[in-house]
């Protein structure tokens, strides 16, 4: 693709994304979710989603495959709920962070684009390891903020409160 193609498509990413274009939260953070929410988001993000291989077992970035995109460090993230919700449903084209929103591209819910913008302005989306529900994302993001971002780098405490105090890792740190 061309430069100047390139740059089109990056300004309408970043105006799509700085103006807002979507707002597809579907429920608030839960500023007290459950013990239960809290673990069921756990499961989404190291199993069904698959997070870990890209941003690490620590959510720090570190990731687990090197065949897999760099992910960014959750842990030092200032983004938003809303913000962070719409990343998991929508990804981010051309940086490897996939949509989880199976529907994502194909009416201009996310960032007012389809897949046709997409392909127009070369822009490219990574496949998602599974599609996930509004409900499955919602609880990735309550985990996210209850044990990951904005709690600083991992240490052992928070190795063992999130795998407990046998798991080899969390005994090496």
């Amino acid at each position: 693709m061309g430069d100047t193609n390139r740059t089109f498509a990056r300004r309408l990413w970043l105006g799509a994304l700085t103006a807002g274009a979507v707002m597809l939260t579907s429920g608030a953070f839960a500023q007290n979710a459950s013990p239960d929410d809290v673990a069921a988001g756990f499961r989404i993000f190291r199993q069904k989603g698959n997070c870990q291989t890209c941003h690490g077992w620590a959510g720090d970035g570190v990731k687990m495959d090197t065949q897999m995109p760099d992910g960014a460090n959750l842990r030092e993230t200032d983004m938003d709920r809303d913000s962070l919700v719409t990343t998991i449903k929508c990804g981010r084209p051309d940086t490897g962070m996939p949509a989880f929103d199976k529907l994502a591209y194909s009416d201009g819910r996310c960032y007012g684009m389809k897949k046709a913008d997409l392909d127009k302005s070369g822009m490219t989306m990574t496949d998602p390891p599974a599609t996930l529900t509004d409900r499955e994302i919602n609880l990735v993001a309550d985990f996210l903020y209850a044990k990951i971002i904005g709690k600083g780098p991992m240490d052992k405490a928070k190795c063992i409160d999130l795998f407990g105090s046998e798991v080899p890792t969390c005994k090496q740190l």
